[in-house]
């Protein structure tokens, strides 16, 4: 009967906190079995909390999380998580600066600046990253149909990848008429922002700097295209009202606009900088503290979430889509996710091209935190004024290895190798690894980046604020 009674508990601990167990965790505990010599503890301890709820914002990119909590993953750490989409990236990061929420699906740039103190201040750190690529630009079919006549064809198609030099003559047809470029992103210290600004500033077009010393937090100074802030399902509803004309989001809201008819995307992130870090998953650092177990497992069921997302040639693709497609994750037409998840992307309604690595989730080490990730992240910060003052190339470093923590992955990696869920082959050499990527030069611009060097980065840029230069 007490047996029964502690199966019955268990049931209940399941419901209330929406959750699975497996049978095998549940008959240990039932039998009082030490939980550290069961099949799931390995040689990480025990969660020290094993109730956890987690926040995302409803972009396909938070799929991670979902396939960890759909398939086991968590519950066979010995977590009980909770899934909760937040309703923009200012309320996720306070529900976890302020302990609602145990974690978060984040932005990249978002423990960084918390980190350093733009906008809320607290120390977040991340141990994951949660994919490569997966965001596009799109603009309305006004500006589409203007910038059309600069754009090179071939074949009847654009020429791509597309860049903002086309768009050039259409922001200063709208200047000259007196009528501000307006254009949206999700969050200053967003990838969206970063990505947009870049592929602007590739092709002449100023974005505008921010000055916080000032008080100045637009982003607007001296711009040529006004970027401001739009929460991601709301994009394409925005632009369709003309309030801009045209936006930087993830997906599915940039192919969104082309099953609605109301704009095209013009390029993905993938063509601005091929395989470019986006999403993290973010704690604070007195969580991670507190709870350094429970953090190393949660490590470990997300990295085999994104093993399963990419294994086979994407093969589980199919299966991800109808996941997300609940109203409980991102809550669009699984047609709508398909078109980028599946490995193609719809530009001009009917042009469908091949972009396999459109959405990475593990392939090319996509989940390793490296150094090199934080410290672009850094540059654009310091790029356009959200760090105001020079830094040294080693305190770049310094906040990066602040934030971002290779060595919590390691443990989890090296736990699911021992385990056999996970072949050491696929990993980084952790003994040797730095942290640092080779220069990369796959950049839109040819630009080449080299994490070791950013202010000789930042001085490489013709729009842009670099050495001791302060607004």
């Amino acid at each position: 009967m007490k047996m029964l009674q502690q199966v019955l508990r268990l049931k209940g601990l399941r419901k209330k906190v929406g959750s699975r167990i497996s049978a095998a965790l549940a008959l240990t505990i039932a039998l009082g079995l030490p939980l550290a010599n069961s099949a799931n503890a390995q040689d990480v301890g025990w969660p020290e909390k094993e109730e956890l709820k987690f926040g995302f914002i409803k972009l396909t990119d938070m799929a991670p999380l979902a396939i960890a909590y759909e398939k086991g993953f968590f519950e066979e750490e010995g977590l009980y998580v909770q899934l909760e989409a937040q309703a923009n990236w200012k309320v996720l990061l306070d529900r976890v600066i302020d302990g609602q929420l145990d974690g978060a699906h984040m932005l990249a740039g978002q423990p960084l600046g918390a980190t350093i103190g733009f906008g809320t201040e607290a120390h977040i750190i991340t141990a994951f990253s949660m994919d490569l690529n997966g965001n596009g630009i799109t603009v309305s079919n006004e500006i589409w149909d203007k910038m059309k006549p600069f754009i090179p064809v071939e074949d009847g198609k654009p020429v791509h990848p597309i860049k903002a030099d086309y768009l050039k003559p259409v922001v200063e047809e709208y200047r000259e008429a007196g009528k501000p470029f307006n254009m949206g992103m999700v969050f200053p210290v967003s990838t969206h922002n970063y990505e947009l600004r870049y592929w602007l500033a590739a092709g002449g077009i100023h974005p505008g700097y921010y000055a916080p010393h000032k008080g100045d937090t637009s982003g607007q100074i001296d711009a040529e295209a006004l970027l401001s802030v739009t929460p991601p399902p709301q994009m394409p509803a925005t632009m369709e009202a003309g309030t801009i004309y045209g936006y930087c989001v993830g997906e599915p809201w940039n192919q969104q606009a082309v099953f609605k008819g109301i704009g095209v995307p013009v390029i993905t992130d993938y063509e601005i900088w091929k395989n470019n870090p986006e999403k993290v998953f973010g704690v604070s650092q007195a969580w991670a503290d507190k709870y350094p177990n429970t953090h190393i497992r949660v490590v470990k069921a997300l990295i085999r979430a994104a093993m399963w997302l990419d294994e086979n040639n994407n093969a589980n693709r199919p299966e991800a889509v109808r996941i997300l497609a609940s109203s409980s994750y991102v809550g669009a037409d699984e047609d709508v996710l398909a078109n980028s998840m599946t490995g193609t992307f719809e530009y001009e309604k009917g042009d469908k091209r091949e972009v396999p690595d459109f959405n990475v989730f593990f392939r090319y080490n996509a989940t390793y935190p490296y150094y090199s990730d934080a410290i672009w992240y850094l540059t654009q910060m310091r790029r356009w004024g959200q760090i105001s003052e020079q830094k040294s190339d080693s305190w770049y470093q310094d906040i990066a290895k602040k934030v971002y923590k290779p060595e919590i992955y390691a443990v989890a990696a090296k736990a699911l190798i021992a385990e056999g869920k996970a072949n050491a082959a696929d990993f980084p050499e952790f003994d040797t690894e730095s942290g640092f990527k080779p220069p990369q030069s796959e950049f839109i611009d040819g630009v080449t980046f080299d994490g070791t060097q950013p202010n000789a980065y930042l001085d490489s840029f013709s729009i842009g604020l670099k050495g001791e230069t302060v607004l």
